[in-house]
């Protein structure tokens, strides 16, 4: 089917049309001009070029127009540091029908077929970042350069709950093997999306050669003319299409089963097209790969994914309730109390991220000394991986020190506290530092809990507090969960936006309630799962009922993360708060008081069973729930709970509970956050009587 037979005005009204312009290069050496295809849509690096019905369409055009020129080569490049990211998926929640999924994925085939299907040599100069249909678009021709400043490679589609399905479960692993394909398509894309800088890609064989950015494109050309002139030699290893391919299944099984637990759609999907591309031609590859994309494209992962991919990419970068950026105070000095791990963290990424002397203080000179020593292993660290430069990391390390005594805060315009969850601590620690700093310096606290009302009650100035909410491990979770308390003023929360942006998080306003909205839903979905437990459910039954969520770590495993003790003090905290719906177990006391840190032990065998002495210390009912009851429970659990929320304005809406739990909780993105997926499930009508947002909103219309 051609390109031309679909209509952008039809979904894509509001496509920004990438444009492909063709002209015609004379390379020295080279008998015959090259073909240059140039993709660019018009705007700067700032919005890359993506691939709609249109971007396709004048795509064919080009390469059709390059190849009735005859030349000696064609190539495609894109505009100054980008090449193409991918498809356009703006209009997709308003493709309704599958007939239509069909016919889109159909376009990106026959547009980038016509490169390989042409006996002219076709090139793709691959000039800066390249995802999804883009790097699609690159292995359709024959060779390929890549520029080293190129900042990412890679396929998210998995991660979004789609396959590659513009050849890329049938063009890469037939270029690099089934391992290093499960290893760019599955394996990246469900940790965190993670994408490949320029060496990595030579080396999994993606490209063929790296030039420097400089002179990339007159390299490139180079280049070009040595392959056609037989003068450069491109060999690619022969793939085991044997027992290596199986095992490479079996790997990206065993790691969608373990990331998500059956419920990413479209790795699976993505497996049985990898798997197929090593018998099928390329014509049934291409065949399948366009009914996956149809079938997905139809399917309520992807809407959801799109949903949760517009929370973390637009409403994180513009909070709702977020003060005029230019009432924030310029932070020229940071000042952190306490020297523990999680302060540890904390002087790291301020130091890192913002570049200005940050000063930790502790007890005594020792723990701050080893907070210090903390920081600078890890800036080693840094260094020997050729992530930062020796010149910075010198001068990070200069700008870290420890000290004993609030004196040290004299001259700083910004501290933030993370010592133990204990408000009179917190309230004597920010009197003493009030007497040391001037009046505009902002504080901060990292408590997970406690009331910023409360500890800001007895300041002389209780406008300067504001919550500063990071979770661990604070590399990398991308979530700050920002409370303001009933005092504090708009310039300070206005500096702790401007400074959580800076630190390169997605900052969310949170109303100053118990819990906030992260822990808040934590500490009942983990007490309804424990009361169960409680009551007579099986540790396994009840640790693995939530299993077909995806969740990044059952509750069990959550609890051993979080802590016992400090699980159990955050649920004391929420029964003060809301005694009818957070309960205090007595077994989770029992088992803090004997010192337990997991519920789980492994045997000789390396299997993991529940320690003997937590079942024997656990005193349960007599109750035999089954783990779709304790599922049920939990889900029930947290729709009243997020309900509540919404009614006491603790956020502004439900999309801010979703950006929460993804980026703070790691709620997956194929499930589009957990209103959408407690809609979809019929559990906000029951619970609550109705649903948290529009019928569609992160799913298939009905």
């Amino acid at each position: 089917m051609s390109t031309q037979t679909i209509n952008p005005a039809d979904v894509f009204a509001d496509e920004i049309v990438t444009k492909a312009v063709v002209r015609e290069v004379t390379v020295p050496g080279l008998d015959g001009k090259v073909a240059l295809i140039t993709i660019d849509n018009g705007f700067d690096h700032t919005k890359p070029s993506t691939f709609g019905p249109a971007g396709l369409q004048s795509l064919a055009e080009a390469i059709d127009q390059a190849i009735a020129s005859k030349p000696a080569a064609i190539a495609v490049t894109g505009k100054p540091f980008i090449f193409a990211v991918g498809a356009d998926l703006s209009g997709v929640p308003a493709v309704t029908s599958r007939d239509l999924a069909l016919e889109i994925a159909k376009a990106g085939h026959d547009t980038f077929g016509k490169l390989i299907e042409t006996d002219i040599p076709t090139f793709a100069f691959v000039n800066g970042a390249v995802l999804g249909g883009g790097l699609e678009l690159a292995l359709a021709c024959d060779y390929r350069t890549l520029s080293t400043s190129t900042p990412m490679v890679g396929f998210p589609e998995v991660f979004l709950g789609l396959v590659p399905g513009w050849g890329g479960t049938q063009l890469l692993p037939r270029l690099i093997g089934a391992d290093k394909a499960v290893t760019v398509i599955i394996e990246n894309a469900m940790n965190q999306n993670k994408t490949l800088k320029a060496p990595q890609a030579k080396e999994l064989g993606i490209v063929d050669e790296i030039f420097d950015s400089a002179d990339f494109l007159e390299s490139s050309l180079a280049w070009l003319a040595d392959v056609v002139n037989g003068k450069a030699k491109v060999n690619r290893p022969q793939v085991d299409t044997g027992e290596a391919w199986d095992d490479a299944i079996a790997r990206g099984k065993q790691i969608a089963d373990s990331r998500s637990h059956g419920a990413a759609t479209g790795a699976y999907r993505a497996l049985e097209l990898i798997d197929l591309a090593r018998t099928a031609s390329i014509g049934e590859g291409f065949a399948a790969e366009n009914e996956a994309l149809a079938d997905l494209l139809m399917s309520d992962p992807l809407r959801a994914s799109l949903y949760a991919f517009d929370l973390v990419n637009k409403r994180a970068k513009r909070p709702v309730g977020a003060p005029d950026k230019s009432l924030a105070r310029k932070v020229t000095k940071v000042g952190i109390v306490g020297a523990g791990l999680m302060a540890s963290q904390l002087a790291l990424l301020f130091v890192r991220k913002l570049e200005v002397p940050v000063v930790m203080t502790d007890l005594d000179q020792d723990r701050a000394d080893k907070g210090v020593a903390y920081v600078i292993a890890e800036l080693d660290k840094l260094l020997q991986k050729k992530r930062i430069s020796p010149d910075k990391h010198n001068r990070l390390k200069g700008l870290i020190s420890g000290q004993v005594g609030y004196e040290a805060f004299s001259d700083a315009d910004f501290v933030i506290e993370a010592v133990f969850e204990e408000l009179s601590l917190k309230k004597q620690i920010f009197g003493a530092i009030e007497e040391q700093v001037s009046e505009e310096c902002v504080f901060a606290t990292n408590t997970s809990s406690l009331s910023i009302t409360e500890m800001a009650a007895d300041l002389k100035h209780p406008e300067r507090l504001v919550g500063f909410h990071f979770f661990n491990p604070v590399a990398v979770l991308p979530l700050l969960e920002i409370i303001k308390g009933e005092m504090t003023d708009d310039a300070t929360l206005a500096t702790a936006f401007g400074t959580g942006k800076k630190l390169g998080k997605s900052s969310v306003l949170v109303k100053d309630s118990p819990g906030f909205v992260v822990n808040r839903l934590l500490t009942r979905f983990l007490g309804t799962v424990i009361g169960a437990v409680d009551e007579g459910a099986d540790f396994v039954v009840a640790d693995t009922s939530l299993d077909s969520l995806g969740l990044p770590m059952s509750p069990m495993v959550l609890l051993q993360l979080v802590g016992p003790a400090v699980a159990l003090h955050t649920a004391e905290t929420m029964h003060e708060a809301f005694p009818e719906r957070f309960g205090v177990s007595k077994n989770m006391t029992a088992f803090v008081e004997a010192g337990k840190q997991a519920v789980y032990q492994w045997d000789e065998q390396g299997q993991q069973t529940i320690d003997p002495e937590v079942q024997a210390l656990w005193e349960q009912g007599s109750a035999q729930l089954s783990g779709d009851e304790v599922k049920q429970r939990a889900l029930e659990a947290l729709a009243e709970e997020i309900a509540m929320m919404l009614d006491e304005g603790v956020v502004a809406g439900p999309q801010d509970i979703d950006l929460c739990m993804i980026l703070g909780a790691g709620w997956p993105f194929w499930n589009g956050g957990i209103t959408p997926y407690l809609d979809r499930e019929g559990i906000s009508e029951k619970i609550n009587g109705k649903r948290f947002l529009p019928q569609g909103a992160a799913s298939v219309p009905a």
